[in-house]
């Protein structure tokens, strides 16, 4: 039977296991929403944290569909056939958890979703992305009360945030020089907007067994204002239509979109003194993406989509549904020291555009607490991102990626966590 003190020091290791997990998910999630300092059992903690990510996805065999139409990374179909596709990132988290009696508190920040692909604009797949970066900002408060049911206790959850999302895209439009005109030849679509979300679930918690389940739901966040500008400035022609507007200026565009809702269940629990087995299942709507079309701001009012004939550019994902399921076990050396190792199976969000395949990862991490006051955190993980390839698919009668097609291995990806919570 596994004891309170054993929960105490178990804790602490499942929250640092999963902590690098999420970052390595599929669609555009980086941090994902972690609320598990809410479950902190003490009454006042102040944590802080960065997860540092080191994607290796590199292109291959890439080809121009049509190096005929000015569209290569030198317009005129030429290029490299391979490229680096993916940046470091870093995801920053800070929280504050208070409770009084029964119920607990937390407020906290994070960036659940973003992305940063960069293959550069010398690769023949330039007229299709030079670079993309996409930032989230979100600002949480969540609360739960808990209650005797059974032998534990009967925890409900729920609470709301706010979140910023913004983000560029680069890729080549046409050469200016065949066509009798100026500038480099690179659009740039800027974008951005905020709206709130909420989160609702329950727990059951033994703490003699080291027992803890719960099942938390994140709401959709409707972007329903996305605003921005397509940069067509050195993009220019001397001949109809490349030397009238859109080309040659800025445009204010709008659009709207959905960040996806989820759905998670953990499971924890004591198996031996000083042993604690853990587990996880995540879905995540990332369907709901698929091309968010974008319009001239003086359209508005009118249907905008690839189909209307007002649509000037938009932003092609074609994500399926993403499922994230992990294990682990975390061991309690001494009262210092604890450690935890765990696998995380990720299913891909592309099928068939795209270069989010399945990837596992293979996740470490220790807890060292030098007064029971203070807990400092140290995780890294390494995995595979699994091969494929990306090319034209067909949705509702429109044919995406029909500009550049490429294959990609088995990748490596890396990352290190690292954190201190202060509680009293």
């Amino acid at each position: 039977m596994a004891s309170r003190k054993v929960l105490a020091a178990a804790l602490p290791l499942v929250m640092i296991s999963t902590l690098t997990q999420p970052a390595l998910a599929g669609g555009l999630d980086r941090g994902g929403y972690n609320i598990d300092q809410l479950f902190d059992a003490s009454q006042f903690s102040v944590q802080s944290g960065v997860i540092y990510v080191m994607p290796q996805r590199k292109l291959k065999n890439a080809k121009d569909t049509d190096p005929s139409d000015g569209l290569g990374s030198n317009g005129r179909g030429g290029g490299s056939t391979t490229a680096d596709d993916t940046e470091n990132y870093a995801i920053p988290y800070g929280g504050i958890k208070g409770g009084i009696g029964d119920l607990d508190c937390l407020v906290d920040y994070s960036e659940p979703f973003g992305a940063h692909t960069n293959p550069g604009a010398n690769w023949v797949g330039a007229q299709n992305n030079i670079e993309t970066k996409i930032t989230t900002h979100n600002y949480g408060a969540t609360c739960s009360y808990k209650f005797d049911m059974g032998p534990g206790q009967l925890r409900v959850i729920g609470g709301t945030f706010y979140q910023e999302v913004e983000g560029f895209k680069e890729r080549y439009v046409f050469n200016p020089a065949l066509l009798g005109g100026t500038g480099t030849g690179i659009g740039r679509l800027d974008l951005e907007d905020q709206a709130w979300g909420w989160r609702a679930g329950v727990a059951y918690e033994i703490p003699e067994y080291a027992l803890r389940a719960s099942l938390v739901y994140n709401s959709r966040v409707k972007y329903d204002n996305l605003t921005g500008t397509v940069d067509l400035t050195q993009a220019i022609g001397g001949i109809a239509p490349y030397n009238r507007a859109p080309y040659g200026r800025v445009t204010p565009v709008f659009g709207s979109a959905e960040a996806p809702d989820s759905l998670e269940f953990k499971v924890q629990s004591g198996i031996a003194p000083d042993w604690l087995a853990f587990g996880s299942v995540k879905w995540t709507n990332w369907s709901l993406l698929q091309s968010i079309s974008l319009c001239p701001t003086a359209t508005r009012g009118r249907t905008c989509s690839a189909t209307s004939g007002t649509q000037l550019t938009s932003l092609d994902l074609l994500y399926q549904d993403g499922w994230t399921v992990t294990g682990g076990i975390g061991h309690k050396f001494n009262d210092q020291w604890s450690g935890a190792v765990s696998l995380t199976w990720d299913r891909g969000t592309s099928h068939g555009y795209g270069a989010q395949t399945d990837s596992w990862t293979l996740g470490v991490g220790a807890a060292y607490s030098p007064t029971e006051n203070i807990e400092w955190r140290l995780a890294g993980a390494l995995g595979i991102l699994t091969s494929g390839s990306s090319g034209a698919i067909t949705q509702n009668g429109v044919t995406y990626g029909d500009d550049v097609s490429y294959d990609f291995g088995n990748d490596l990806v890396a990352a290190i966590s690292t954190s201190i919570k202060v509680k009293f």
